[in-house]
C-alpha cells in the first residue's frame, strides 16, 4: 500500500508492506544504512559517504550522494533522530533536496513476519513552483522509488502470505 496526501504545503507519503521474516532480522536489515543502496533503484546514483557506520543511534549523522533527476548529483545529510530497538526509527534531513524530509520507519511484528510501515512528511523547495512541480517530477519519483524498494524486499525475502 502507497498512498500521498498533503496538509497545506507539507506532503506525506504512506507505505506499509507485509514480509515473511522475523522481527530481528527485518530490524537488523532496515536499520543498517548500508542497505539502502540495495532497496534503491541504481540509475539514482545512491553513494553513502560516511565513511565508518556503527550501529544506528540517535544523532548519527550519514552523508550520501544521489542522482535523482536527469542526472545531477545531489549531497544529502540525514540525521536519525530516534530509535526505539526492534520498534521504529526516524531519520530527518539536514541538508538535500527538500525543504523538509521527516520519515518515520516503523516494524512490528504479525502473525507470519513483520508490518513495516513508512511514514514521510516531506515539503519540496521553490514555494510555488515546486508545489507545481510535486505532482509532474516528485511524486511520480517517489511512488516509483517506493515501489522498486517493494519490489526488491520481495525479491529478497519472499512474498508475505497469511
Amino acid at each position: 500500500m502507497l498512498t500521498f496526501s498533503t496538509k497545506g504545503i507539507v506532503y506525506r507519503l504512506h507505505a506499509k508492506q507485509n514480509i515473511p521474516i522475523s522481527l530481528q532480522e527485518a530490524w537488523d536489515f532496515l536499520s543498517d544504512p548500508k542497505n539502502l543502496k540495495t532497496i534503491t533503484p541504481d540509475y539514482m546514483g545512491f553513494h553513502i559517504l560516511t565513511e565508518k557506520l556503527d550501529k544506528m543511534y540517535a544523532g548519527q549523522i550519514i552523508q550520501y550522494i544521489v542522482t535523482p533527476v536527469l542526472n545531477i548529483k545531489t549531497h544529502w545529510v540525514t540525521e536519525i533522530t530516534h530509535v526505539k530497538d526492534k520498534h521504529y526509527f526516524v531519520d530527518e534531513q539536514r541538508f538535500g533536496p527538500y525543504s523538509m524530509w521527516h520519515h518515520k520507519h516503523f516494524i512490528k511484528e504479525i502473525p507470519g513476519g513483520i508490518e513495516m510501515e513508512d511514514i514521510i512528511d516531506y515539503k519540496v523547495p521553490f514555494g510555488f513552483l515546486g508545489r507545481l512541480i510535486h505532482p509532474i517530477l516528485v511524486q511520480p519519483k517517489l511512488k516509483e522509488i517506493f515501489e522498486y524498494r517493494t519490489q526488491k524486499l520481495t525479491e529478497l525475502f519472499g512474498t508475505y502470505e497469511k
